[in-house]
């Protein structure tokens, strides 16, 4: 058996295990710098008018199925009343 032939495998596990290491701490750092220099800040109106087009469109989904609600109970008067 040569010496070196479970080294090899080893060492690719440990190359990527480190890649991966100083990537999530780069990515770390850069997320930290961003926060730092009010990059989150700059999202919150886009965030803001987001949340109010949704509450719009909740709002008129309301109407509608209050819409249908009326229609249904409507139907069912009629076939009481026949």
């Amino acid at each position: 058996m040569e010496p070196f032939t479970n080294i090899v495998p080893l060492a690719g596990i440990l190359g990527f295990y480190l890649i991966a290491l100083v990537a999530l701490i780069g990515g770390l750092v850069l997320l930290g710098l961003r926060i730092l220099r009010g990059g989150a800040r700059n999202q919150q109106p886009d965030e803001t008018a987001m949340i109010q087009e949704l509450h719009a469109g909740l709002a008129r989904m309301e109407e509608r199925v209050e819409a249908l609600e009326t229609i249904l109970l409507d139907r069912e008067k009629q076939k009481e009343r026949s």
